[in-house]
Order: C-alpha cells, then structure tokens, then sequence
C-alpha cells in the first residue's frame, strides 16, 4: 500500500470516527431527561437573557444536529429535537451555542479572527482547487505547489476554530453550572457531549493535514 492511499485511509477513518463518537453521544443523551425539565429553547433563552442578550433570536431549524449560532442574523438555530426536547443533549447543545454569542458580544479575539478571515479562506479554498487541477493537468509542479499552498488557508482557519469551539464548551458548562440549569449529576453526561463535538473539529483538522501531505506527495512523484 502506497504512502499517499494510507493518508487517505487514515483521513477518512479520523472524519468517519470522529463522526460516529458524535452520533453515538447525541443518541445517549438525547434520551435522557434532564432534571430541570428544561428544553433547548428554555435553556438558551435563560442564558441569552442572563447575559444582557434579549435582543437574539432563537429560531427552529429541522436538520439534525444542525445548530449554530449566526452572528450575521443574531440568531441562535437550534434543530427540532435540541428546541423543543428536555434532554441532556438539548441543554449542552443550546449552551454551546450561547458560549458563540457571548463570545461574540465579548469580542472574544480567536472568533473575531475567525470571522474575519472567512472571505479570504472561502477564496484562496476556490481557486486553490483550481490551480492544483490545472497544475497536475499540466503537469507544473510550481502550478501545482500554489494550489496547495491555497488550500493550507483552511488548515488556518481550522486551527483557529478550535480555541473558539473549546472555549464556547467551557463557558457553556460554567453558565449551566452557576444558573442551576442542571444538577450536578448531569455535569458529566454535558462534558461528554461537548467533548464528543470538539473531538471532530481535532479530526477534521487532522484529516486535512494528512490530505495536504498526500497531495504534496503526489504532486514531488509527478515531478520526479
């Protein structure tokens, strides 16, 4: 087996695991009722309003696991089952997702990077890929090593994001806490669940570390 199909296997497992260590997480605790009886929606509405942010909105959006935080709209998404359900899960979640906009009302300095660089990852993402296809088309290692160089932007910005990600689970654990949003019991099953949905931001880093390596080691090959 070559050196650059092992990467790519590697990658893969690193996405794929770090996606089933998720999934198994939120089935676990997705069913388990949180003593509060609080739901997703309850939960992010208390901490928003907390924290002086009673102008966000907090709005339904019916894919799974698809909650996020736009700071665009200043709108907190939370999928069905977070919103309306009083699990573990839906107050880890929607906590998580308040840690962003506190994070964002504080100026917290790895998100306003992150945010700012968006554009610019978004376009040297784009046209990265189109010069290392033109590049190994015409066989121009120079051509080729610039497309590569592009793609590296979104190891940078991979590589902010998880400071933010980590971070906004800190907080979220701390503001359940100290608003006596669960008991002390739950603690556990909450940091089990955010540590299962920070581990793919570490995987998803990785695993496009290992693809610009393959790349890299196909593109010296062709050159030789």
């Amino acid at each position: 087996m070559g050196l650059d199909i092992l990467l790519f296997i590697v990658s893969l497992v690193l996405v794929l695991g770090a996606q089933g260590i998720v999934s198994a997480s939120y089935a676990k605790y997705k069913v388990k009722e949180n003593k509060k009886g609080v739901t997703g929606f309850d939960v992010a509405r208390a901490i928003l309003d907390k924290n002086g942010l009673k102008g966000i909105l907090i709005v339904e959006t019916p894919d799974k696991l698809s909650d996020h935080y736009d700071p665009t709209r200043k709108t907190v998404r939370l999928s069905t089952d977070v919103y309306h359900n009083a699990t573990i899960a839906s107050v880890a979640i929607a906590a998580h997702e308040c840690g962003h906009v506190i994070q964002h009302k504080e100026k917290y300095v790895p998100m306003m990077i992150r945010s700012a660089i968006v554009p610019i990852v978004n376009l040297a993402s784009k046209i990265g890929y189109v010069v290392l296809f033109i590049g190994i088309i015409a066989s121009l290692f120079d051509l080729t090593m610039l497309g590569i160089i592009l793609l590296c932007a979104t190891l940078v910005f991979q590589l902010i994001t998880l400071p933010v990600e980590f971070n906004a689970s800190k907080r979220a654990v701390k503001i359940l806490e100290s608003e006596k949003l669960i008991e002390q019991q739950e603690k556990s099953g909450v940091k089990t669940m955010l540590t299962a949905a920070a581990f793919t931001y570490v995987a998803s880093l990785l695993a496009n570390l290992l693809e610009i390596l393959r790349l890299f080691l196909m593109a010296s090959r062709s050159r030789d």
